[in-house]
């Protein structure tokens, strides 16, 4: 008798878990996901916006369904280093100005779940950055926030060292954790450490990271004094490919193409090196033999505006394309557009696909083909393969699809 109701416990047991129903249930796609050290062909279900199971085959219903075989299924895209402050002021250039772009039309089409806003907004004007662009988007869009209190406005509000309060900034940044994640320093062109010493300040008062785009001083400060000496660990080097025609030292010697020693040293002392592409600050001189001596990014990002994106950035999933041509390993990409990048700005509840996160996801598909990649010089190499974004998930709920996978497209 036991036994007999020990067998119909199971079987209700079985058809309960049967009939599980999710809001969405991706099937057969690759499953890349590094900080969960998964790289298989899985299963995701999602319900509520959160990720409800993961698993090599998930029996149940869904109200939409995603057949996601032979494609990459990857924790949504993290890109650390955007200008999303985007608005109608005259010479205000990427802090509510025109140069600035809005996030949910360059973002969630290539798989980018969260933008982090890198300087446009100071403590002067973040509140309007907040109310316009932070709270209207679909995008999560988290701040940097410039150390230059009216942001980056370019020219000479940018070099107003008067204007660079670490105080004021570190205590707007404490009274916004949920969206201000540390502090940028950009564009200053003196011959002096004062700017890179306030936002290093800022960082310490609210123990959050800062992001430096360092250069424009001649002669070159000294990029060993910077690693070593002012930056924390954990403190953020963007344009780290970057060659500045002698107002930034660059990372790799340009007479033997070879990396320099203290660069090794400064990851080792915990410095992470960001891509930031943008329009002018990425060069395949720099880049080739950094990524030939072993010296990957931690993280990638675009430095998205109006004067990278129709250049030879575009977007986050042409600069991926180019790494991996490079020779960086498929994972490494995926973990320096998501893990590498939330552990970056301390966001480590995004960036992965962990039962009961937030269900950020990118489904992509991955080219074959002969494909140019180019930087501003115009140096062009040429690959085979490149990322495509077939379908982004924000919060749960399908964001963006290409081909209309989705079944049915719209959920019922």
């Amino acid at each position: 008798m036991k036994r007999s109701l020990m067998l119909l416990a199971l079987a209700f047991l079985a058809i309960q878990g049967q009939s599980q129903s999710y809001d969405l249930l991706i099937r057969n796609g690759r499953v890349i996901d590094p900080k969960n050290k998964i790289d298989a062909k899985m299963d995701i279900a999602v319900s509520d916006g959160k990720i409800a199971k993961v698993a090599s085959r998930i029996e149940g219903t869904a109200r939409q369904t995603i057949d996601a075989s032979d494609l990459i299924v990857t924790p949504g895209l993290i890109d650390i280093h955007g200008h999303v402050f985007h608005g109608t002021q005259e010479d205000h250039y990427l802090s509510d100005g025109l140069s600035a772009l809005p996030p949910d039309g360059f973002t969630l089409r290539v798989g980018v779940t969260t933008i982090v806003d890198c300087g446009g907004a100071g403590w002067r004007n973040f509140s309007t950055f907040k109310k316009n662009v932070i709270d209207k988007s679909t995008t999560r869009v988290l701040s940097f926030l410039n150390i230059v209190g009216h942001g980056m406005r370019g020219g000479n509000w940018e070099q107003d060292i008067a204007d660079m309060d670490s105080k004021l900034s570190a205590n707007t940044a404490r009274s916004n954790k949920a969206h201000i994640v540390g502090f940028k320093l950009a564009h200053y062109s003196g011959y002096d450490w004062t700017p890179t010493e306030r936002v290093v300040e800022a960082g310490k008062q609210a123990d959050m990271p800062v992001i430096i785009d360092f250069g424009g001083a001649r002669p070159a400060l000294s990029l060993e004094e910077l690693f070593m000496r002012k930056l924390r660990p954990g403190d953020i080097y963007t344009h780290a490919y970057a060659k500045l025609d002698g107002s930034r030292e660059t990372i790799v010697d340009e007479k033997t193409n070879t990396l320099l020693p203290f660069v090794q040293a400064a990851r080792a002392r915990g410095i992470v090196f960001d891509v930031g592409y943008g329009g002018a600050s990425f060069n395949y001189t720099q880049a080739i033999p950094a990524l030939k001596a072993g010296f990957f990014p931690t993280t990638i990002s675009t430095d998205l505006h109006t004067g990278s994106m129709n250049t030879s950035m575009k977007d986050q999933l042409s600069v991926m394309s180019k790494f991996m041509q490079m020779g960086m390993p498929l994972a490494e990409v995926i973990k320096a557009s998501s893990w590498s990048a939330a552990k970056a700005i301390k966001r480590e509840e995004l960036g992965h696909l962990s039962e009961g996160a937030e269900a950020d996801i990118a489904i992509l598909n991955i080219r074959k083909g002969n494909f140019g990649f180019y930087d501003k010089t115009g140096y062009k190499v040429n690959g085979t393969e490149k990322f495509e974004c077939e379908v982004t998930v924000r919060a749960g709920k399908i964001a963006f699809d290409m081909n209309g996978r989705a079944n049915p497209v719209y959920a019922r």
